[in-house]
């Protein structure tokens, strides 16, 4: 997501980095670059206009055309009113434990609305709640079967009466058997819309009426691009909205929408679908989207997929086999198998900063994870904790089973002994950095972070991140003066 932008807005700040000095020229200069960039990446005219005037003032003002880093003050200007134009200090989505919550779907068809509620209901349903969803699309054929299908996939209960009776009759007997059967959490899908009509609209208002939902959620497809802008401000004039949520977000490398929506209605992008399964689903945090669309990746989000899909008592184990050289085959396809459930490779890689764009013209080969599984899984138990005892024959027959040659079974285990040795090298670099306060004691923990949440120290790890990329290109600069 956001790609095109991404790259035209690195090519704006690479062009200021190389200046020695920036003047008003340059920012202006750099001020219609961006705005060209925003346009070309279809974000609503009156929101450009309204950034790139917020954006020069403060750039014009001498604070950057006298600092020793006038391109990274301009990054950093730019990421704040970024931060501001996505939704500012958004409130992550939270529902109060011990209350009936109600939170209604509106949009239009195709939005992707009923894949949408399974993927909530699913989130919430690993998050400790009971979870159910409630089919008021009487309208569409197949509608309530479609809800059914989602709901068993996300292993959700389903609550339906048909297409007889009206939607609002249906949510209100959903709540009452919510409430017999010890369900918290209710999630009404409503029907789509082909357009903005009356009567749809109307109906909605008597679907709200009967559940004061907690949360109200438009769902809009993001490839739409204005047109998501244009339902939103809509629904939200005639039913009231809380909050949006952008779906093939995975498919539109403009962004537009995303950049659009809260400046235009006011109301934030709560979620964004990232891909078909139900677990692509993402909490939108306009701060880290921000970081992303400039480039500096999102290592918070990277640790918390990493927390969601690791065990931690079997992440120390491994740790111990490192430090005591036992790491095996086995461990190697485990810890494989892990990634994998975090997602694709090339998704993984673009959270961290400034690999994005370098990847751009990049093959990640997600067949050679398969190809190191299928030959890990040809070999015997035996085979995996000892390698060693891997002689030509068993390789043979290993490269016969997985359907690859001798030499790309020779090529897994060269690569494993330096992911083993690599990773080694790591963990007593982790030794050190803890035996490193002053004598003997344990480093204090602005060291190791010890006493920090893992977000606070994805947070910390992403900030050095940026401070060290920010001293390579003020060395780099030196480099250059000197040069000339």
């Amino acid at each position: 997501m956001f790609e095109n932008l991404t790259e035209k807005l690195e090519s704006v700040f690479k062009n200021l980095r190389g200046q020695g000095q920036i003047t008003e020229a340059n920012v202006r200069q750099a001020m219609r670059d961006v705005k060209m960039a925003l346009l070309e990446a279809d974000v609503n005219y009156k929101v450009v206009k309204d950034f790139l005037a917020r954006v020069q003032e403060k750039a014009l003002g001498q604070e950057v055309l006298t600092s020793v880093t006038p391109g990274q003050q301009m990054v950093k200007i730019i990421y704040d009113e970024l931060v501001e134009v996505l939704g500012g200090n958004n409130p992550p989505f939270s529902l109060t434990p011990g209350q009936l919550h109600t939170i209604l779907m509106l949009g239009l068809q195709g939005s992707g609305k009923t894949t949408f509620c399974g993927k909530l209901a699913r989130r919430l349903a690993k998050e400790g709640w009971k979870p159910l969803l409630v089919a008021c699309d009487i309208h569409r054929p197949a509608a309530v079967q479609q809800l059914h299908v989602v709901g068993q996939a996300a292993g959700v209960d389903v609550f339906s009466m048909g297409t007889d009776k009206p939607a609002p009759e249906i949510a209100k007997a959903a709540l009452e058997h919510a409430r017999q059967h010890g369900y918290n959490v209710v999630i009404v899908d409503t029907a789509g819309r082909l357009h903005i009509d009356e009567v749809r609209m109307d109906e909605l208002q008597a679907i709200k009426e009967v559940t004061k939902p907690t949360f109200t959620f438009l769902v809009a497809d993001a490839m739409t691009g204005q047109d998501a802008v244009t339902s939103a401000s809509t629904f939200h004039e005639k039913v009231g909205i809380d909050g949006v949520c952008l779906t093939k977000m995975d498919g539109d490398a403009r962004g537009g929408a995303a950049l659009s929506i809260h400046a235009i209605t006011g109301k934030p992008v709560k979620f964004i679908g990232t891909g078909e399964k139900l677990e692509d689903l993402q909490e939108f945090f306009p701060d880290r989207m921000a970081s992303r669309i400039l480039g500096m990746g999102d290592v918070i989000s990277l640790v918390e997929k990493a927390q969601e899909h690791f065990d931690e008592k079997q992440a120390m184990e491994l740790a111990r086999k490192m430090r005591t050289a036992s790491f095996t085959l086995q461990d190697f396809l485990d810890q494989m198998q892990q990634v994998k459930k975090m997602g694709p490779l090339r998704s993984l890689l673009e959270l961290l900063p400034g690999v994005g764009s370098a990847l751009k013209d990049v093959d990640i080969p997600e067949s050679e994870i398969k190809r190191t599984e299928a030959i890990i899984l040809s070999m015997t138990p035996e085979e995996r904790e000892h390698p060693e005892i891997l002689n030509g024959s068993r390789k043979a027959r290993i490269a016969r089973g997985s359907g690859t040659t001798p030499q790309q079974v020779n090529a897994l285990l060269q690569q494993f002994e330096t992911t083993k040795k690599m990773m080694q090298g790591v963990l007593k670099m982790q030794d050190r950095m803890k035996a490193a306060g002053a004598d003997g004691q344990a480093a204090p923990a602005s060291i190791t972070g010890g006493n920090l949440s893992a977000r606070e120290r994805a947070k910390r790890l992403q900030r050095k991140l940026f401070e060290r990329r920010q001293r390579q290109q003020q060395l780099r600069r030196q480099r250059q003066r000197k040069k000339r």
